[in-house]
């Protein structure tokens, strides 16, 4: 099955080089380009691409804005977003996080990590670049109140099945860390998603990171 996406970037050439990155995949394929936030909502209603790739910063309408009218909470069918971004404001992907993203990279990080983002969404999974993550998580810890902590209604299991997932790891390789199956780690995702209220992965990783779980190391 071909992955159709939409990409929304406010300069040409950054558009040219992701579609030419994302369409040398045989499973890939970009169906249109938007130049601003108002034409990203407008062309992903209509055209309902299975991965929309937004960048932050954006004339008219800015990432975080068209990820939460595309993805975020109480909308009936949530898209799927991926926030492709130069990091410059950590607080803007927390804040594309929060309203419904499925994942994020960086620009720099390179065509590989971008395509199996692309793929990872639409698999209904995430994927979070481990170093992105680490910048997240000292924004956050610098900036949260001391004491902010919540008590956990997660087991141990989970807890670990969530730290190792909030350091951007695949279902995979939570399952080599923690020595068990894959349907195991799949289980307790949907399960933690649950206890928490989250609607996907990335919303556990900000839960961890809001209650300080793991370390930047």
């Amino acid at each position: 099955m071909t992955i159709s996406v939409l990409l929304a970037d406010d300069q040409a050439m950054i558009r040219r080089g992701l579609r030419l990155i994302l369409e040398d995949q045989p499973d890939i394929s970009v169906v249109g380009e938007a130049p601003d936030g108002a034409e990203a909502v407008a062309m992903a209603r209509r055209l309902r691409p299975d991965v929309c790739l937004l960048d932050i910063r954006m004339p008219r309408l800015d990432g975080i804005e068209v990820t939460r009218v595309l993805a975020g909470p109480g909308v009936p069918d949530p898209m799927r977003v991926i926030v492709v971004t130069t990091f410059d404001l950590d607080e803007y992907v927390y804040g594309a996080l929060r309203g419904g993203a499925v994942g994020f990279v960086l620009k720099d990080a390179g065509p590989a990590l971008l395509v199996e983002a692309v793929r990872a969404a639409h698999k209904g999974e995430a994927l979070v670049s481990p170093s992105v993550t680490v910048r997240l998580l000292q924004h956050l810890t610098s900036s949260a109140p001391s004491g902010s902590t919540q008590p956990s209604p997660l087991s141990n299991r989970e807890l670990e099945v969530v730290r190792a997932l909030a350091r951007g790891r695949t279902n995979q390789e939570i399952a080599s860390e923690l020595f068990i199956s894959l349907s195991t780690v799949k289980s307790h995702v949907s399960g933690i998603q649950a206890k928490l209220g989250v609607r996907n992965r990335v919303g556990i990783a900000a839960w961890a990171w809001e209650n300080r779980l793991i370390d930047t190391r």
